[in-house]
């Protein structure tokens, strides 16, 4: 068909608009340069197209699936990672799901919901995370609104069994919203950190619940399942160690270590970016393995079974099993009642306990990977990712301990070697898009990760945005992470200034949040100018502290009350420069 056939072009397009209720409207102006005849097909062709894309966009509205609202609150990112699962999973039921932190909606919001599902990890000990403390606080209040019946709802929680405020955040929700009046859907899920059988139920029980069937597919068909991601917790990237190097002088109480992996091969199911997290698959110390099977008497040989099938109990305790943990499963299934908090496997063992292999394996809980912030720029170091980990070393019951992930990272793994890993995507602790913006980064110990990686971004990207680094361990000689590169971006104006806290080289202990408070007046300055602040570290002490320390320099050099500066700080947390990456 050409320019030749006005006449069927014509027709065509006077039939489908015709199909719709309507004539061929006029899009070509009458002083437009076309002859009567020329004009009058153009208007029947573009009066068709209209009616087409018209018919496809109400196609669209009238496909739609059920509402349905997911909210999570996530540190790690597990949370987070699995709402995403269940709105994908909602389309193959005839849903249309929407996905938000907790904070990010009122608790009176829910009135008008239908049908909701509620992920919600508990940060430690049985503390919101910081991306739900908000809602929770609001939910549990006294003066929380009455839901409605029609509010469907089911939780599901995140947690670790070896805390004894196990999912305490989920447990709150589920039952505060059916105090306030919401429908309980299906019944709460309590997962432990081996997560995945227990939310496939989870979610396989709350869309097979009555509210959820009779509302599902209402004017929909469900959609196909898509893919995931190739590589994720449970089918890693095999990575190759390229470097692993102490960056901790010989005189320091820690060993912290830089590690470059290899991700050749990975291809784009492995882009991150700076902010993200990598997820890196252990394996137990041999030696740790050996001295657990001497208390045990078992060879190693014997074959045990695993949710995968028969294995080598030898194998299973390498690379199957956390040799550490004392769950409650662990007291149920061995019998055990007496069990000091500290208390690790190899305690209990050591008792001699009688236990067949199958009874050994029954009381170990699952080996999970280990979540490290990412410390490169996939800008500066394309094909490799690099993490920044202090190896983990204690006494306990006078004899010497150490982590697993950290240790196989720093000491354990030859360069050349395999390890499995996959991307850990965070939403929340990202550059913002401006590179005029200016950041406000405090990271002290290992903690530098992703404030390397930041920066290493922000130079590749030529940002012009002033950058404040705040850093500190206990020594400069021999506790200065990265301190070549540090320097360096300072020297070139990268780093606008550099705060450091040595806290056992003088007299008196300085600490990142007493840097911040003598430059209390500047901090001030800076928020006031749009600063978007970061801190990475520890959660109970230092990121706690940071927390107070800010709160006091906006009430001290902004003038505020205590309630002005919780709405200050909550505004800075909606406008997503308030960020927190802590543990």
């Amino acid at each position: 068909m050409t320019a030749q056939d006005p006449k069927i072009l014509e027709n065509l397009a006077t039939a489908i608009g015709q199909t719709h209720g309507r004539q061929p409207a006029s899009f070509i102006a009458e002083d437009a340069p076309f002859d009567p005849a020329q004009r009058h097909w153009l208007n029947g062709l573009l009066s068709g197209l209209h009616a087409i894309a018209s018919a496809a966009q109400g196609g669209a509205e009238a496909e739609a699936g059920t509402a349905l609202t997911v909210l999570y609150g996530s540190q790690s990112g597990n949370a987070e990672a699995l709402s995403k699962d269940l709105r994908k999973f909602a389309r193959t039921q005839g849903f249309d799901a929407s996905v938000a932190a907790l904070d990010d909606v009122e608790v009176s919001d829910l009135a008008g919901v239908n049908h909701l599902l509620i992920l919600t990890a508990t940060f430690g000990e049985g503390e919101p995370t910081d991306n739900a403390a908000k809602f929770h606080a609001a939910l549990m209040d006294e003066a929380a609104p009455t839901l409605p019946e029609t509010l469907n709802f089911s939780v599901c929680g995140l947690g670790d069994s070896s805390y004894a405020q196990f999912n305490q955040m989920a447990r709150d929700i589920d039952t505060r919203l059916a105090e306030l009046g919401a429908s309980r859907a299906a019944d709460p899920v309590f997962c432990d950190v081996d997560f995945d059988d227990d939310y496939a139920t989870w979610r396989a029980a709350a869309f097979d619940s009555a509210p959820f069937k009779s509302a599902a597919g209402a004017g929909s068909a469900p959609e196909p399942a898509t893919g995931g991601p190739a590589f994720d917790k449970s089918h890693p990237f095999i990575a190759t160690l390229m470097v692993s190097d102490c960056l901790s002088g010989a005189a320091s109480a820690k060993r912290v270590n830089h590690i470059e992996l290899s991700l050749a091969g990975g291809g784009a199911d492995l882009d991150y970016q700076v902010g993200d997290a990598l997820g890196v698959w252990p394996v137990n110390c041999p030696d740790e393995v050996k001295a657990l099977l001497a208390a045990t008497g078992f060879t190693g040989a014997e074959t045990v079974m695993l949710k995968t099938g028969p294995a080598a109990l030898r194998s299973a305790l390498l690379t199957r099993l956390d040799l550490t943990t004392v769950t409650p499963k662990t007291r149920e299934t061995w019998g055990v009642e007496d069990v000091g908090e500290s208390a690790q496997i190899i305690d209990l063992l050591q008792t001699g306990l009688d236990l067949d292999p199958q009874g050994l394996v029954d009381g170990l809980r699952p080996l999970q990977p280990r979540l490290y912030s990412i410390s490169s720029s996939p800008k500066a170091h394309p094909g490799e990712v690099h993490l920044t980990v202090g190896e983990v070393h204690y006494e306990l019951h006078g004899s010497p301990r150490k982590g697993v992930a950290s240790t196989y990272l720093g000491a354990r793994l030859a360069a050349g070697g395999a390890i499995g890993v996959y991307v850990q995507k965070s939403a929340h602790f990202h550059l913002p898009a401006d590179d005029d913006q200016p950041l406000i980064m405090i990271g002290p110990g290992t903690g530098i990760a992703p404030f390397r990686a930041f920066l290493e971004e922000r130079a590749a990207r030529g940002a012009t945005g002033r950058n404040w680094l705040f850093f500190g361990d206990q020594h400069a000689a021999c506790d200065y992470l990265y301190r070549d590169q540090i320097e360096a971006w300072g020297a070139d104006g990268l780093l606008t200034r550099t705060s450091l806290a040595w806290s056992r080289d003088g007299a008196e202990k300085v600490y990142v949040q007493t840097l911040l408070e003598q430059d209390g007046a500047e901090v001030f300055d800076w928020l006031e100018a749009g600063a978007a602040v970061y801190i990475c570290g520890d959660a109970s002490r230092m990121a706690a502290d940071v927390d107070r320390s800010l709160r006091r320099i906006i009430a001290t050099h902004g003038g505020k009350s205590d309630t002005e500066v919780g709405a200050y700080i909550d505004a800075m947390v909606k406008g997503h420069r308030y960020q927190r990456d802590v543990y």
